[in-house]
């Protein structure tokens, strides 16, 4: 890691901590690329608004990215949008024969010399159905490392955090890249383990290891899949790294479109379907408990009030010292400032299918997921489709639910 000098390594005092939080969702996170962009047309800051990013899975990596162009104003929006735009259907949703029947990989046909992609393939574990070849690629070239960690270092990123499943213990591990002295308050859940060290493009694959889909990701001795599974909207990591206000950007619809109806034989031809049997997996990923932590987080802020009126402030100081040997931190007001498609994204891919010629799996995969028919097998298809017109969809979509409420993310950052 660059070193820095001890002046460089706290953000400028009085400055309010601001964290980020990025839901999974696949090909859906191009969305999460819209809003931000959106947010950058808005603010035009003057220096990078978020200084505390968490991820999971596709929001794992979109949170290292702008984590590595925290030195950036505009923390690289641009940019970000520009590899959801090089997406291509023909090198990003290839079928991986020898993984879907868990055949054990052959690298005797690979380049010796590409030590990358020999380390690669040699952490990867378990059955899949895509070829993860150029996800790899895409997570280790999109992100400048170095450059990343010398923003954390220096403290213009206080924290960089992902979320992903320990598979040997079912816990969720928070991989945690923080600045040299933050006091990031571990949560006590039993459900969840801290690990804190330097972030690298093994971390990001590990979190979005999508089960089924990708493999199983190896991260020091321990095999990984995709935080989602427990964890898809980490926001209480971003609370104890010390953000005072969050901007949440969720994945899914708040109504998403009303199922239609389909006859029985259908619905039997559905049931004997593998990619059927992918779609309930991707379901329970997408099971997000977000609603309810936002209910929490508000419940929190006005008990907080209510205390703040009723005890004197030595009173109060005893309630705060009383949390904080309980659960390692005391209650703090936290502001939110919630994102949510306002279209169906199912929808937007089953439309987007219907002209896309591809590779003879692709096309036969997308289209056989399309005719389905069920909102979560939409679902299933809008993970997959990394499409290069799809993706930019979904950053318009994204943009413009930004720009819509723009009054909204102005009196946020006042």
């Amino acid at each position: 890691m660059v070193s820095v000098r001890p002046s460089q390594r706290v953000p400028p005092e009085g400055r309010i901590s601001t964290g980020i939080v990025l839901s999974g969702g696949g090909a859906r996170g191009a969305y999460e690329a819209g809003v931000i962009a959106g947010i950058m047309e808005i603010l035009r800051p003057k220096q990078a608004p978020f200084d505390v990013l968490c991820g999971t899975s596709v929001g794992a990596l979109n949170a290292a990215y702008l984590a590595a162009h925290a030195h950036i104003p505009d923390m690289g929006a641009a940019g970000l949008i520009s590899q959801w735009q090089a997406l291509d259907l023909s090198r990003h949703l290839r079928l991986d024969m020898r993984g879907l029947l868990g055949w054990k990989r052959d690298w005797s046909g690979d380049d010796p010399n590409d030590r990358a992609l020999l380390h690669r393939r040699k952490r990867q574990v378990g059955r899949s159905l895509l070829d993860p070849g150029a996800i790899d690629e895409l997570v280790e070239n999109a992100v400048p490392w170095d450059r990343l960690h010398e923003n954390v270092a220096s403290g213009a990123v206080r924290a960089l955090i992902m979320a992903a499943l320990h598979i040997k213990s079912g816990k969720t591990t928070l991989f945690a890249e923080t600045t040299p002295g933050l006091p990031f308050k571990f949560v006590r859940d039993p459900r969840r383990t801290p690990h804190v060290g330097p972030i690298h493009a093994d971390h990001v694959l590990a979190s979005a290891a999508i089960p089924l889909l990708f493999p199983a990701r190896r991260v020091g001795d321990d095999y990984y899949c995709d935080g989602g599974v427990r964890y898809n909207t980490p926001i209480s990591p971003a609370i104890r790294a010390g953000a005072r206000r969050l901007v949440v950007v969720s994945l899914l619809t708040d109504a998403p479109e009303a199922m239609q109806e389909i006859p029985i034989e259908h619905h039997l031809a559905a049931y004997r379907s593998p990619i059927f049997l992918v779609g309930k997996v991707l379901n329970a990923l997408l099971l997000d408990p977000l609603n309810y932590d936002l209910q929490v987080l508000d419940r929190f802020n006005r008990l907080l009030d209510t205390l703040e009126m009723a005890l004197t402030p030595e009173e109060m100081v005893r309630v705060q010292q009383t949390l904080e040997e309980a659960r390692g931190l005391a209650y703090r007001k936290v502001q939110t400032l919630v994102f949510r498609p306002s279209k169906d994204i199912g929808a937007l891919a089953r439309k987007r299918v219907k002209s896309i010629k591809s590779s003879m799996f692709s096309s036969w995969f997308l289209a056989r997921t399309a005719t389905l028919g069920g909102i979560w097998e939409s679902d299933l298809l809008s993970f997959i489709l990394f499409d290069a017109e799809f993706a930019n969809e979904l950053v318009q979509l994204g943009r413009s639910d930004t720009l819509r409420r723009a009054d909204d993310v102005r009196a946020f950052f006042a």
